[in-house]
């Protein structure tokens, strides 16, 4: 029976421990059995469901350091930001118990003395499948307002982090939970392909553009619904009257945490002419005192990259800017004092725009940097992409950043320190970054269809 096998990729990948992956015949039975039992979620009482829930909630919060742990050992993320993803998660899934029954609740009316009922209707049996970024937040995006919804859930996690997936189904399993309403498989793409050809009734992913353009086209052919959050290349445009502190600050952050390796991160920065040296240098600097190391340290702001293939892929995409005349300002290799899968901090210029540098989603820390001198200039350069997940514009010109972002072609703007991420804000993109949106009312009505009863 084949494995999926979990590295530590601060140490050279050194084995933490293994799962045997789920058979066909296990995986179909999974599925099976939550056909049996998806009736019975549907018509439990959303105060029931919300109670049940809540229990589980206390169990995380009550294990939420052992759970940080297990991701920082699992994926290299410092130990800092997996304990700010296990408070943000809880955030979010308090959101989703606090307000489910308000968002799922009927809508009635009458006319001409008809009574008319709108009520949101569960799909089924969902087939939620995980990335390993963030592999707590992302658990609570995709499984709790689905099984708040009256869907029942198959969950895949990812490969790259199977003992934090195990450990969240063992804490789920060990609560009041009915039966087969929430159950896990492990594996790699095999078992993902396995379970959604299955007989499920809708497909709740976040991953990459490639694997849910293949999760959209088998979806239309079993005629089901699906949520797809995909990838994501979001620019970042800074006008010639920004606020130097205040704004590269927040590119910064928004470029190097979690080592770049999340779908909202800055993945091209579009910065005026004008004040395009003063941003690199500041950036530079900013960029270079990043503390790199033990992830498991409090003083560490950077962990390795999640795997070795992860770095392969970054130093290709680097490699072929080089090629290409790219400029490395700085960063652009593997640190000389560290064995794991480590990458520097990197800031390239002299980009165009056919290097993959640019049409490509860099999953890691690197950003490169290109001048424009129009606002239709930059316009252009923010929509040259076949994402559309989110962007940011920075100008004190109020006007121009509301047209501006009217223009860019994404799901998410932030104008100068407006934020998007929120629980009560829908979350998704266009074009391949995706089909749907998550969180708020907006995300609970996706995970529903509607049902008129008309008397």
């Amino acid at each position: 029976m084949s494995k999926v096998i979990s590295y530590n990729p601060a140490t050279v990948e050194d084995k933490i421990g293994e799962i045997e992956c789920s058979t066909k015949s296990e995986i179909s039975t999974i599925v099976s059995n939550s056909n049996k039992v998806k009736s019975d979620w549907k018509f439990l009482p959303i105060k029931k469901k919300i109670d049940l829930l809540k229990m589980i909630y206390e169990k995380f919060s009550k294990r939420k350091k052992e759970i940080a742990q297990l991701i920082t050992t699992e994926i290299g993320k410092p130990i800092n930001e997996s304990i700010v993803e296990l408070e943000k998660g809880l955030v979010y899934f308090k959101y989703y118990l606090d307000n489910a029954e308000q968002f799922l609740r009927p809508n009635q009316k009458t006319e001409n003395g008809i009574k008319h009922s709108i009520k949101y209707i569960p799909y089924g049996t969902t087939a939620v499948i995980l990335p390993w970024n963030f592999p707590f937040m992302l658990f609570i995006w995709g499984v709790i307002p689905t099984l708040l919804s009256g869907n029942t859930v198959v969950l895949k996690h990812s490969e790259l982090c199977p003992l934090t997936g195990k450990l969240l189904e063992e804490i789920i399993s060990d609560s009041t939970l009915p039966n087969f309403v929430f159950q896990e498989i492990y594996g790699g793409a095999k078992q993902g392909r396995i379970l959604v050809n299955n007989n499920i009734n809708f497909i709740w992913f976040t991953g990459s553009s490639k694997t849910g353009q293949f999760l959209f086209k088998l979806a239309g052919k079993k005629f089901i619904p699906s949520l797809l959050e995909m990838g994501g290349s979001n620019p970042a445009i800074i006008f010639d009257d920004y606020k130097l502190k205040a704004n590269v600050n927040k590119v910064f952050r928004k470029r190097f945490a979690n080592c770049g390796q999340y779908c909202t991160a800055v993945k091209r920065l579009i910065v005026h002419k004008s004040v395009f040296n003063e941003v690199v240098t500041e950036l530079k600097k900013l960029t270079e005192t990043i503390k790199i190391g033990n992830p498991n340290s409090s003083e560490c702001e950077m962990g390795p990259l999640a795997s070795f293939e992860q770095r392969k892929v970054l130093m290709q995409q680097i490699n072929k800017a080089r090629e290409k005349g790219a400029n490395v300002i700085t960063g652009g290799k593997i640190p000389e004092n560290l064995k794991g899968a480590y990458y520097l901090p990197t800031i390239v210029t002299k980009i165009s725009c056919n290097m993959k540098i640019w049409k490509e989603e860099t999953f890691g820390p690197v950003l490169p940097i290109v001048s424009f001198q129009s606002e239709e200039e930059a316009i252009e350069l923010a929509n040259d992409t076949i994402y559309g997940l989110g962007a940011q514009v920075y100008t004190k010109d109020i006007k121009q950043a509301e047209r501006v972002a009217d223009r860019i072609n994404a799901g998410m703007i932030e104008i100068n320190q407006g934020k998007t991420s929120s629980p009560s804000n829908p979350f998704g993109g266009c074009k391949l970054s995706g089909i749907g949106r998550e969180h708020g009312v907006y995300g609970f009505k996706h995970l529903t269809q509607i049902k008129l009863i008309s008397q």
